[in-house]
């Protein structure tokens, strides 16, 4: 069934002479995400004539997640076992997906035969995330994109994890929007909030390949500091008869189970209201993160840091253990929830009013704030950052969040980055290795997206 995955194509030309023509022509890629504990193929074509709508389509996108519950968290080993599980099989399906040769004038179409059927597409070039992640899981799906590549003879788009959520919102775009104007939403330049269970960054987005981190955690992520946060609220039998591992989701439908209707929120408008704790009738209280230095240097330091908010929850609920009832732990709840959201908000507004003041007429304005990450996908997350820009004076700026299904981890916002890396004229040699940390900050040590080298 998938003999014509094997059959030899013309040899490739260089695509930095044939970057314009990328452009000018529709491409399809198949791609691979394995930077955590999903394993997810995606296939993606972008249009190639202006006034089709939509300008990107999805023929295949699945994500299957390691089942972590036993160890209440990602297991490295656990996931590596789910990936070598899992990725062949999703791959062989994504293949089966590809779009026909008949439905495409390509020239990159395999022509059928009796033994393998109707023909396929082969797809332009294969695209696989290449870092920041576990090294092992990166490796299994890097190795296997290779083999692909070389399998089709076509090249190879190696790309950052990061700079894929930062781009999501693109893909939403192009699979919604006519590709009549060829202008993707948002357009450069704009802000980039990435928050997962591995990274917390606040992003100045510049252009494809330069997003200049304004303000990163010194400690623990934001999503790391929510599933900790939920270990010690949640009761015990609502996680084991939720079924879910995803303790983020667990801790937000437990805090609100009513959702947005019970959210009753207001954005505090000075910053003494902000940083202030707030008594609870249970007589705790937890401290805005970094509001309470010695010094007070950090209450306006453009970082971030939730490890002690954790360690405030922690002993709340050892210090209550038998006594804390349901009430209680719905409060610290939604408490722990709204001091981690309002850290990430008062950063946002601390840089867009550093941006304000450093805009000249020579430098675009800032008019979205794209939130991306599995974190992204917490409805509150929303209301407060909607408040805070609201209250703040930033009710221009545009919030933009991917679907849910587009927060975490997944390979249709990996198969977009390398479509656009592609068109710009970028791949990656044979010889490429995986990343386990890699910035998308060209000022970084290590270069950014393209100091990591390998790019031909």
């Amino acid at each position: 069934m998938l003999k014509w995955l094997r059959r030899p194509c013309q040899s490739l030309v260089s695509v930095h002479q044939q970057t314009l023509q990328h452009a000018r022509r529709p491409l399809l890629t198949i791609a691979i995400e394995t930077s955590c504990d999903d394993t997810s193929v995606a296939v993606l074509e972008t249009a190639d004539k202006a006034n089709v709508s939509p300008a990107a389509k999805l023929y295949f996108h699945e994500k299957i997640t390691a089942n972590n519950a036993e160890y209440r968290g990602v297991h490295p080993i656990v996931a590596l076992e789910s990936h070598n599980t899992q990725l062949a099989p999703l791959v062989a399906k994504a293949i089966e997906a590809l779009p026909s040769s008949f439905d495409t004038a390509s020239s990159n179409a395999v022509p059928p035969d009796a033994e393998s059927g109707p023909g396929k597409k082969r797809p332009d070039f294969v695209t696989v995330t290449r870092g920041p992640g576990l090294l092992p899981c990166l490796a299994s799906g890097l190795n296997t994109a290779k083999g692909l590549a070389v399998a089709w003879h076509v090249p190879l788009v190696g790309v950052n994890h990061m700079q894929a959520h930062a781009l999501t919102p693109r893909l939403v775009s192009a699979l919604k929007a006519c590709n009549q104007s060829r202008k993707r939403e948002p357009r450069f330049p704009f802000l980039t909030m990435l928050v997962s269970g591995g990274h917390t960054m606040l992003v100045h987005s510049k252009t494809l390949t330069n997003h200049a981190i304004l303000a990163s955690t010194t400690d623990i992520a934001i999503g790391d500091f929510i599933d900790k946060a939920a270990r010690f609220i949640l009761p015990d039998e609502v996680v084991q008869s939720s079924g879910d591992i995803m303790y983020g989701r667990l801790l937000e439908r437990f805090a609100f189970p009513d959702g947005p209707d019970e959210y009753k929120y207001t954005a505090p408008d000075t910053r003494a209201e902000e940083v202030a704790r707030k008594a609870s009738k249970w007589a705790w209280a937890l401290a805005a993160p970094l509001a309470e230095t010695r010094s007070g240097s950090k209450s306006k330091a453009m970082e971030f840091s939730f490890s002690g908010a954790g360690s405030a929850v922690k002993r709340i609920c050892q210090g209550r253990n038998e006594a804390m009832t349901l009430d209680e732990r719905v409060d610290l709840a939604r408490e722990a929830l709204r001091v981690g959201f309002e850290h990430l908000a008062s950063r946002i507004i601390m840089a867009l009013r550093r941006l304000d003041k450093i805009d000249t007429a020579d430098t675009e304005k800032i008019h979205t704030l794209v939130v991306s990450g599995g974190v992204a996908s917490n409805f509150f997350l929303r209301k407060v950052l909607r408040s805070y820009l609201d209250t703040w004076g930033f009710a221009h700026i545009r919030l933009t969040f991917p679907p849910p299904s587009l927060c975490t981890d997944n390979a249709a916002m990996i198969a977009w980055t390398g479509t656009e890396m592609y068109e710009a004229g970028f791949e990656s040699d044979l010889n490429c290795r995986a990343m386990r940390k890699w910035s998308i900050d060209p000022n970084a040590e290590d270069g950014g997206i393209i100091g990591a080298g390998c790019w031909k």
